[in-house]
């Protein structure tokens, strides 16, 4: 039977960092995209970056943990 893979933490703080700057780089995108998008496409835009700074929150939220469980 295999056996599970182990919990391997040691890169999470470094993998979540490198996803706060993916979606920042994703929100700028699609920010630039406004100017030629139409009212209800900006809508979704809008939206979706709404989505992506609760997920940034969280993410860096995650990041605090995972630092301080590193680092006991």
């Amino acid at each position: 039977m295999p056996q599970p893979n182990p919990d391997n933490r040691a890169d999470n703080v470094e993998k979540l960092q490198e996803m706060v700057q993916n979606t920042i780089q994703n929100i700028e995108e699609a920010h630039d995209t406004m100017q030629f998008a139409s009212e209800e496409e900006k809508e979704n835009i809008k939206a979706k970056n709404a989505r992506r700074e609760e997920s940034l929150e969280a993410m860096r939220s995650e990041i605090k943990d995972e630092y301080k469980q590193a680092h006991e």
